[in-house]
């Protein structure tokens, strides 16, 4: 299972804040899905570059976003999924969501996508390390289903 870590963040990508989350996420899925390829990048929060580097990455099975889920101004990262994507859905974001409620009540205020372009899966986590750490062991034991789901094989 190949998996691009993509971090969306203006700061971040211009070097004035240190990205955490990203390395973060790497981490808990090579724990949690040992046989797993993960490989990291950082990007600013423009619409069209995310929506482009979506489409240089599409030999990665699985790519997950951290960052740019929030209400902020340059915070694009659900639109760009959701204009990229040929079909999202819902069920990964709205877990996500809800299992992160428990942690806390921000989490409502998040507006993370998933989806799939061609055969890879796409899903978008908070920036916050905090919860990006919780949904990436969310999504860890779901990756390898989905994937033979998208795949035709289902079970």
């Amino acid at each position: 299972m190949k998996i691009l870590v993509l971090t969306i963040s203006d700061r971040a990508s211009k070097g004035e804040y240190e990205d955490l989350s990203g390395p973060a996420v790497e981490k808990i899925l090579i724990e949690k899905i040992p046989k797993a390829d993960v490989a990291r990048g950082i990007i600013s929060d423009d619409r069209s570059g995310i929506e482009k580097k979506f489409g240089e990455s599409l030999d990665y099975d699985v790519i997950i976003t951290t960052g740019g889920t929030g209400l902020g101004p340059r915070d694009n990262t659900p639109e760009a999924t959701e204009a990229f994507c040929d079909r999202l859905i819902p069920g990964i974001a709205e877990y996500l969501r809800r299992e992160s409620c428990s942690e806390t009540l921000n989490a409502v205020l998040s507006r993370g996508r998933a989806g799939i372009k061609d055969a890879s899966l796409i899903i978008n986590l908070p920036g916050s390390v905090r919860g990006a750490s919780f949904c990436a062991g969310l999504l860890a034991g779901l990756l390898p289903h989905a994937l033979r789901m998208i795949e035709g094989g289902g079970h």
